[in-house]
């Protein structure tokens, strides 16, 4: 069984006082580790050529995610005109303008922001590395994450990355797979059979492969929906042990900001790393067309209202520096919080914060 968060006394939702100095004394040694793995990441990324950018955390669009929801604010100019913002959910759209602007390399430690999701590796505020490459695939960003990781783990003097008693060694060789291997190998589902036209999945065939398989889809189920009862039954478990797992090449449905791989158009270029049972990372082979960009983001905003009956207005900001030419590109982020988190052996992400959400 995974950790639960368990962070607040009673039935009444009262939050721990984490300053209190018998409280925090149970954290200090994950934050004095914390600390020895920023300055090896920091290290590492300087010893590349990667220059430390900071971008602002305040957005017209906070992120391209259905599922996500965001903190809502307004922005007031001293005239006394207001509109609305939104704390983002990734610092992806700002550093992808710094790529239009002409920086080849560069990297964030951003804080960022999701609402309604707080668990034992969730937080409403917290952490995200992103780093991005012009000019570069998404395949230099696969032996990026190789070599970060081991560098964080030397930094802290980890032999291995480890969460709720399952163990990856992040120095042997990892295991890379694709998502159709994956449904494969581990649920006997030739799941682009399920796309017949190469971009939309056919919730009735994916359906049929899944009782196959021993999985029941539930009843107004839609292709990606059934998608994820496979794969959080079936594939999951399989990743991130006994060393780490980079799973890539996702249906072109399932990658909004990512370009069609050039072997295989039904595909994306993106990957994630799993390791020890926790997703870590999600990359991309950045999509560059602006249209095609619009029409994604459009779909996912509509998406977005018909599950949760709202939506975010389209960065039009951004659509403009696609337009202008972001260079071809690849970019990453990583959960640096959960990262600690492996790298210590932490069960709960608060307990790598320094000061969580109250």
């Amino acid at each position: 069984m995974r950790p639960s968060s368990n962070r607040y006394e009673g039935q009444g939702q009262q939050p721990l006082q984490w300053w209190r100095p018998e409280i925090f004394a149970k954290r200090r040694d994950f934050l004095s580790k914390r600390g020895e793995i920023t300055r090896g990441l920091r290290r590492w990324f300087l010893d590349q050529g990667f220059e430390e950018v900071e971008t602002p955390a305040l957005q017209v669009m906070p992120g391209a995610e259905p599922h996500l929801f965001a903190f809502a604010t307004t922005l007031t100019t001293p005239g006394g005109d207001s509109s609305p913002r939104y704390l983002h959910t990734s610092p992806e759209f700002a550093m992808k303008k710094l790529l239009v602007a002409g920086m080849p390399k560069i990297f964030q430690l951003a804080k960022t922001f999701r609402n309604a999701d707080r668990s034992a590796t969730h937080h409403p505020e917290f952490t995200m590395l992103e780093w991005y490459r012009a000019d570069q695939g998404y395949e230099a960003l696969i032996e990026d994450s190789i070599a970060l990781i081991r560098a964080c783990a030397t930094a802290c003097g980890a032999e291995a990355l480890s969460w709720g008693g399952t163990r990856a060694d992040p120095f042997a060789p990892w295991r890379i797979v694709t998502v159709a291997d994956a449904f494969q190998e581990w649920a006997d589902i030739d799941l682009m059979a399920t796309i017949p036209d190469g971009r939309t999945g056919d919730a009735a065939l994916l359906g049929q492969a899944a009782r196959g398989s021993g999985i029941e889809p539930h009843d107004g189920d839609d292709w990606e929906t059934i998608f994820f009862r496979v794969f959080l039954d079936r594939i999951e478990p399989e990743l991130g042990h006994p060393t780490p797992t980079v799973l890539k090449d996702y249906p072109i449905s399932m990658a909004a900001l990512a370009r069609p791989k050039k072997e295989d158009p039904r595909l994306a270029e993106r990957f994630e790393i799993f390791v020890a049972g926790l997703e870590l990372a999600n990359a991309f082979g950045e999509l560059t067309d602006a249209a095609e960009q619009r029409r994604r983001l459009i779909e996912d905003m509509a998406r977005k209202r018909a599950l949760y009956g709202q939506d975010w207005p389209i960065d039009e900001d951004f659509l403009a520096a696609l337009r202008h030419g972001m260079p071809p590109s690849a970019g990453i982020a990583l959960g640096f919080d959960r990262l600690v988190m492996l790298l210590t052996g932490a069960d709960d992400i608060e307990d790598v914060l320094w000061a969580p959400v109250a």
